[in-house]
């Protein structure tokens, strides 16, 4: 049995690398939304042609990036959405609502200072985590059956 894993949240830190680094050896595939920020802003006018209008702007943006994130979390047998200490991640979200719609295993990465906030996200979560390296954990757990240490 492997694992399709779609990593969601902030792209403010190393937390997706610290989970594919450690998921090493383990039949996980990852997948993700882009993580450049200024492509995954600028792309629907880049690509589409300029908007006068900062929310017409954005909003190309947002969509074009949909394509991706639909696709990612659709063929996703788990997705993993991170929160991060910068900025409010309201895609992170989005998507959290949208994989737990499609019945997905919703496994939510976030600091303990978000615990209230994210009350109904974490509730529709399987597993909330501190530590990407606890993310790994579940999956070693789910794929082979071993506890760590």
């Amino acid at each position: 049995m492997g694992l399709n894993v779609y990593l969601s949240g902030e792209i403010h830190s190393d937390w997706r690398d610290r989970i594919i680094e450690g998921a090493q050896g383990l039949d996980v595939t990852f997948s993700s939304p882009v993580t450049d920020h200024a492509a995954s802003d600028d792309c629907g006018v880049t690509i589409l042609g300029a908007e006068e209008s900062k929310f017409w702007h954005d909003r190309k943006g947002a969509q074009m990036n949909a394509i991706r994130t639909r696709k990612g979390i659709v063929d996703a047998d788990v997705v993993v959405v991170r929160f991060g200490d910068k900025y409010k991640q309201w895609n992170a979200a989005f998507d959290a609502g949208y994989a737990a719609a499609l019945g997905k295993s919703l496994i939510i990465l976030q600091p303990p200072e978000h615990d209230h906030a994210l009350k109904e996200v974490d509730a529709a979560a399987l597993a909330v985590a501190r530590e990407p390296e606890e993310v790994v954990e579940i999956f070693r757990y789910v794929l082979t059956g071993t506890l760590p240490g």
